[in-house]
């Protein structure tokens, strides 16, 4: 089964009047993954496209572009679909099946028909998340293993931040037409990501929080840097974060994120620093 939401964003000034509800229901995608299902979310920011799909009994095919307004779901987008289970799985692209192991990463270019996901074992099922944006250029299908990732350390552990981002879908590893996608694990003991803040005004940004224990939460802000707000984000739950928006957290317990990009670079450097004692 596919079913399918919509986000529509705001101008910064809107959250001042948006209860923690509000808030929630326009940039969060809550418990995406849900066993026999595929949850999609479309966002009017970048039109990026989050989905949550875990094939249990049998496969599931998001070829179908009803959602985007095209014949096929990728006739003029590119996406990138990761396993975040703890289980294999695999996906069949145009009849090329590629294994994913967990932690593995499979680009889908532009022009991709049949897209079909499925789990080596329906009892204890892959967790694929995919991130897709519009795409002018067309790059080849191709699997990133956890291996071929770029790992760089960012942070300090002095000042428990401290983590380890792994670039898939980046120039430097994956080329894209707009898309970047990677996976960061804070390191033991460490609880802040993306720190200190930023913003990056020619790219938004989603997030997507795993790999946490039921009783843990991410505080994730979010907002203008005068002007902040904070999200209690689960195990599974993703964020928009678009992009006059900051996006930091600090997590209860250990947990890891996927983030994804889209805008008008993929320079991952084009950032605005925001000083911690600035925030508001």
């Amino acid at each position: 089964m596919i079913t399918w939401t919509n986000r529509y964003g705001g101008s910064p000034a809107a959250i001042d009047g948006m209860t923690t509800a509000d808030l929630r229901a326009e940039y969060m995608v809550e418990g995406i993954f849900q066993p026999g299902q595929a949850r999609m979310a479309y966002t009017h920011v970048d039109r990026m496209v989050l989905g949550g799909i875990v094939p249990t009994d049998s496969p599931i095919a998001i070829g179908d572009g009803a959602g985007v307004g095209t014949a096929h779901f990728f006739d003029a987008r590119e996406g990138g679909i990761a396993n975040l289970g703890r289980h294999p799985g695999a996906i069949t692209v145009d009849g090329t099946r590629h294994a994913l192991a967990p932690r593995d990463v499979l680009y889908v270019g532009r022009g991709a028909k049949d897209v079909a996901l499925e789990s080596d074992d329906p009892a204890n099922p892959a967790l694929f998340y995919l991130n897709s944006v519009p795409a002018g250029a067309d790059h080849p299908h191709r699997l990133i293993t956890r291996d071929q990732s770029k790992p760089v350390v960012f942070g300090e552990t002095s000042r428990a931040s401290q983590r380890t981002l792994r670039m898939y879908i980046h120039p430097e590893v994956a080329p894209s037409c707009l898309l970047l996608m990677g996976i960061t694990d804070p390191d033991p003991g460490n609880v802040w990501n993306t720190m200190p803040p930023h913003l990056h005004e020619r790219r938004m940004e989603a997030y997507l929080y795993f790999d946490m224990a039921d009783e843990d939460r991410v505080v994730h802000l979010m907002g203008r840097p005068e002007n902040t707000r904070h999200l209690m984000v689960a195990s599974g739950d993703a964020i928009l974060s678009p992009a006059w928006s900051i996006h930091m957290g600090a997590g209860t317990g250990p947990y890891a994120f996927v983030w994804g990009m889209t805008g008008e670079n993929q320079v991952y450097q084009d950032v605005d620093p925001v000083p911690v004692k600035d925030l508001k």
